[in-house]
């Protein structure tokens, strides 16, 4: 690696752990694009969901109010933008939103989206091939008995840092699969707990995320009937993120949110392997094209997916080949190694990332719960100072783009499930680092 340690800036600040903005040389117009999913890949999937909707609204009565869809509400928070503006010294044109993620149905992460999805695009190959069910049928006999002991035949794997699988866990173990959860050594306590009494088997790996995924995956696959969730890799987890900005379009329009040439979007995507922010920058790319500008956001200790695209290596390289610790609290972030799936994508598509320290994570929590009242778990609060971080670059020069008029969504990506006691605990050590 030691090419990438020269005469580069910007890469020895990363390596140095300390917070920086890249902003990325290789993004494309949507038009000049070379992908391998379109637009009618993501109306499938949408029509996927809307298969299942009879099933999830029987199954989780969550999502009966919206009718078995799996959706999260879209907030203007305008206390928590003037508290950024002044604790960060920036002040902050156009209007702050939140998609709030972190109170989605069944998982209470966005992992609801590209988790839940896969494992019901699964389990609809299965019944669709063993002539159970029709595409033309009412979805809610996957809830009967004669489905769950069809499906306690198959069994289903995946690794995770924690809430890819909470979501796979809690929806596979529903429809009556035998599912097993590798869980990183950073997952936290009362994620395995919850995990265990709804029916999944937890298995405790001692190193990161790269382990549990390696294990996971060479374990499920030596199991007769087993099919592997691979957060590395899969077109499926990708795809049911991407029909977040089908909602999200809805959502703007309902609340007048113009997107266009003059009023420029900003989204704020915190990330981990790549896949969820990923799948919905590639969405909104589809509905939005040119008009949306997608940031991710990774933590000093896990820039992952940031090395990846600096160098162009994207999944050949992991954060330890820099001697980076991969060691952070916004556990759903603590990924070494990029998904070589989501990369693709991302390269062409994303505006930028920026970094940020664990410190910062709590401070913003904090200042979200005093502010506006609303409580998320670490890793959800990267994107709250995504709007100040790009302001102070030269991107909206670069793109000829106006400040006043922009709109700024940040993607608050896990927190409803958070035991009360965990959560207080962030919120104190958050109030104490804002002394």
């Amino acid at each position: 690696m030691e090419k990438w340690l020269q005469h580069d800036p910007l890469m020895e600040k990363v390596i140095d752990l300390q917070p920086v903005v890249w902003l990325n040389p290789k993004k494309k117009n949507v038009n000049e694009t070379a992908l391998p999913l379109a637009k009618k890949d993501m109306e499938e999937a949408e029509a996927l969901w809307i298969r299942f909707a009879p099933y999830l609204a029987k199954e989780f009565p969550a999502t009966q109010e919206t009718a078995g869809i799996v959706e999260s509400p879209f907030r203007p928070i305008p206390q928590m933008k003037k508290a950024v503006s002044e604790f960060y010294g920036v002040a902050i044109p156009g209007e702050l939103y939140l998609k709030c993620d972190n109170e989605l149905a069944i998982a209470g992460s966005v992992k609801a989206r590209g988790g839940v999805y896969e494992v019901l695009y699964h389990a609809e190959q299965l019944a669709l091939k063993a002539g159970l069910i029709s595409q033309e049928d009412n979805y809610e006999r996957f809830a009967d008995d004669e489905f769950k002991t069809f499906f306690s035949q198959y069994s289903i794997g995946v690794g995770s840092t924690g809430n890819l699988g909470l979501s796979i866990g809690i929806v596979s173990a529903k429809l009556g699969f035998d599912v097993s959860v590798y869980m990183s050594s950073d997952a936290k306590p009362w994620k395995k707990q919850l995990l265990r009494e709804k029916g999944a088997t937890v298995h405790e790996c001692e190193g990161d995320f790269g382990e549990a995924i390696t294990k996971g995956r060479k374990e499920t696959l030596q199991t007769p009937n087993a099919y592997f969730v691979d957060d590395e890799k899969s077109r499926n987890l990708f795809l049911g993120y991407s029909v977040a900005a089908f909602r999200l379009q809805k959502q703007l329009e309902e609340q007048n949110v113009a997107v266009d040439a003059e009023h420029p979007l900003f989204v704020y995507l915190p990330c981990g392997v790549g896949g969820a922010p990923g799948g919905i920058a590639f969405g909104l790319k589809q509905v939005f094209g040119d008009h949306v500008h997608c940031f991710f956001v990774e933590p000093t200790h896990s820039p992952s997916v940031l090395l990846g695209l600096m160098t162009g290596l994207k999944e050949k390289v992991c954060v330890q080949d820099f001697g980076i610790d991969n060691c952070t609290e916004g556990d759903g972030l603590a990924v070494g190694r990029p998904s070589s799936f989501a990369s693709s994508f991302s390269e062409q598509l994303i505006s930028g990332i920026y970094t940020l320290e664990d410190d910062e994570l709590f401070k913003l929590l904090a200042l979200l719960a005093d502010s506006e009242n609303i409580y998320v778990e670490p890793s959800a609060t990267a994107g709250l100072c995504g709007p100040g971080r790009v302001l102070n670059t030269e991107y909206y020069t670069m793109n000829g783009l106006n400040a006043e008029k922009a709109n700024h969504i940040v993607w608050a990506t896990g927190g409803a499930l958070v035991p009360e006691e965990d959560m207080k605990s962030f919120y104190e050590k958050g109030k104490a680092l804002l002394k």
